[in-house]
């Protein structure tokens, strides 16, 4: 990853929100766990920018304002995490896929795990909605951000994905 060159964070349903920017776009947002500390931080203006518009599209997405993000992005994965990174970005909010699909959709349908890998090394969770995803059969599955299936079990309620525990 790029050096961040922009750190803010922002308050959310879900917890605080660190939002991580480059003079390149948004590279980092992690949903703390109760109880992290971030020091929020600014060396270039370029990157302020970024980091404060999508502070203001999560909020308009927590508000219920906001279903998508235009924010430019600034990750780097390999060839298979960024394909897959971009078929999660093509959800809509309240839509969701299975791992299954999604290996599908890139083009492997045997990659169940590697995609299972590759969207837990989502590096911008809510920019590119990885609670999505789920499991066979639509089943609920580990989430890395905040307070783990707490949090997702909150943004899968919060748009109306039915899923199973």
């Amino acid at each position: 990853m790029t050096e961040l060159s922009s750190l803010k964070l922002i308050k959310s349903p879900v917890g605080k929100i660190s939002i991580g920017a480059t003079q390149s776009g948004v590279a980092q947002i992690e949903i703390l766990p109760p109880g992290s500390v971030r020091i929020e931080f600014s060396d270039s203006a370029k990157a302020h920018r970024f980091a404060l518009d999508a502070a203001d599209q999560l909020s308009e997405f927590f508000a219920g304002s906001r279903k998508g993000f235009s924010v430019p992005l600034d990750i780097a994965g390999t060839a298979f995490q960024l394909a897959v990174w971009t078929q999660i970005a093509k959800l809509d909010f309240g839509e969701q896929k299975t791992y299954a699909e999604l290996a599908s959709a890139v083009g492997n349908p045997k990659a169940v795990r590697a995609v299972g890998g590759a969207v837990g090394a989502n590096p911008v969770p809510l920019l590119v909605g990885c609670h999505r995803i789920l499991g066979s059969e639509r089943r609920i599955t580990g989430y890395s951000g905040g307070e783990g299936l707490v949090t997702k079990r909150w943004l899968l309620d919060f748009e109306q994905i039915e899923f199973k525990e």
